[in-house]
């Protein structure tokens, strides 16, 4: 009887915690499966959704330039500094030029030689055409008188012999003062280039811009091509965007587009697209698109990056969906809808995507009220009891 006894209050016991456990385990299931989760709701309604295609890029300049010197030499003065605006025809650098200058003067002093030369020249000329004047005269009056036998052969010789050496004098000096002009010539282009080479020593502003960059000091060692300065031409910029070659057939150019700064995220400015690439990048699978931004932000940087958002198509009448109530389950996309307090699963269709929501073509109604849990690591299961706060 003693060990019957034992026998049943043993079986007893564990028949008790059996019990027990199946009502822990129960009750875990019931809550989990069954209890009420915290949903945040969101009625579906008719409203105008803009397809958008995004492209991530960055802000560049359509006009640059690298200001360099045409000559080599020693920087003197640099006028300008980065973020200075400037006009065309402004002096931004300035060169060491005392040597120059004395290159200048040396050659200033050549032309005014050459010139005094040809002047000596002339003078030699006048003289030389005086003499063949009067030996012209002397001549003609020694063949009048050899008619009437009044001189010798002698005398007419010499007459001759004077006559030619005065004609050679002219010829002489007019080829001297032909050669003068041509040393006057040389030394006023030798004048002419080294002038130039002293109006180089000024770099001046090819277009009107904004100086974005100063790379060099007073003191430093210039030679051609070499950067001094970056200038930008400040009447066009845009967003150099790359976006993916699948929807190369929805963008064409004059479309319009919005720019999101990564300095301001949460505000958009207006652009339009300028102009199309034609050559993909053969490891990404994308493409250029140039988007000419219409307004910039008060403190904007070339090079800066940035989303373009370019709209592709647009719907007036639509059923939109904010894209974050979207849920991926066993790889169908939909949502869950309050059944009278019951969560329960709709596969959706979807149309046009912008970037915060999307149309649906088959799924929901207008009315329609769709659900997500309220703590962003919960997770609703078809027939689950749902609570807004």
């Amino acid at each position: 009887m003693s060990s019957t006894w034992k026998t049943i209050k043993r079986w007893s016991w564990r028949a008790l915690k059996a019990i027990v456990l199946l009502s822990v385990v129960g009750g875990v299931i019931y809550w989990m499966r069954f209890a009420p989760v915290s949903v945040i709701a969101h009625s579906i309604q008719r409203d105008s959704i803009v397809a958008e295609v995004m492209g991530t890029g960055t802000l560049e300049a359509r006009v640059a330039a690298t200001i360099s010197p045409k000559i080599s030499g020693r920087i003197g003065e640099v006028l300008v500094d980065q973020g200075d605006r400037v006009s065309v025809g402004d002096v931004l650098v300035r060169l060491d030029d005392e040597e120059l200058k004395q290159q200048v003067a040396i050659a200033q002093a050549n032309v005014e030689a050459a010139a005094a030369a040809i002047d000596r020249l002339k003078t030699d000329k006048n003289r030389a055409t005086a003499v063949f004047e009067q030996a012209q005269k002397s001549h003609d009056r020694v063949r009048a008188l050899i008619e009437q036998n009044a001189v010798s052969h002698d005398d007419v010789d010499k007459s001759t012999e004077a006559l030619a050496v005065a004609i050679v004098g002219i010829s002489r000096a007019e080829a001297g003062i032909a050669e003068g002009q041509k040393e006057l010539v040389s030394a006023e282009k030798t004048l002419e280039y080294h002038r130039a080479r002293l109006q180089d020593t000024e770099i001046r502003t090819p277009f009107d811009g904004l100086i974005v960059k100063r790379s060099r000091e007073p003191g430093d060692v210039v030679v051609p091509g070499s950067s001094m300065l970056t200038l930008i031409s400040t009447d066009e910029l845009w967003i150099s965007a790359w976006v993916d070659e699948t929807e190369m057939s929805r963008v064409r150019q004059g479309q319009v587009a919005r720019v999101l700064f990564r300095s301001e995220p949460d505000r958009s400015y207006p652009g339009t697209v300028a102009r199309l690439g034609r050559e993909a990048d053969r490891e990404t699978r994308e493409f250029i698109v140039d988007i000419r931004v219409l307004e910039l932000p008060e403190n904007w940087a070339v090079g800066q990056r940035a989303e373009a958002m370019i709209e592709v198509a647009e719907k007036a009448d639509a059923i939109v969906l904010p894209a974050k109530l979207l849920v991926n389950r066993s790889g169908e996309s939909g949502v869950f809808v309050n059944a009278e307090g019951v969560a329960r699963w709709k596969p959706v269709t979807a149309g046009l995507r912008s970037r915060d929501s999307l149309e649906v073509l088959e799924g929901l109604q207008p009315g329609d009220v769709v659900v997500i849990p309220t703590d962003p690591q919960a997770a609703l299961r078809q027939g689950q009891s749902i609570v807004t706060p």
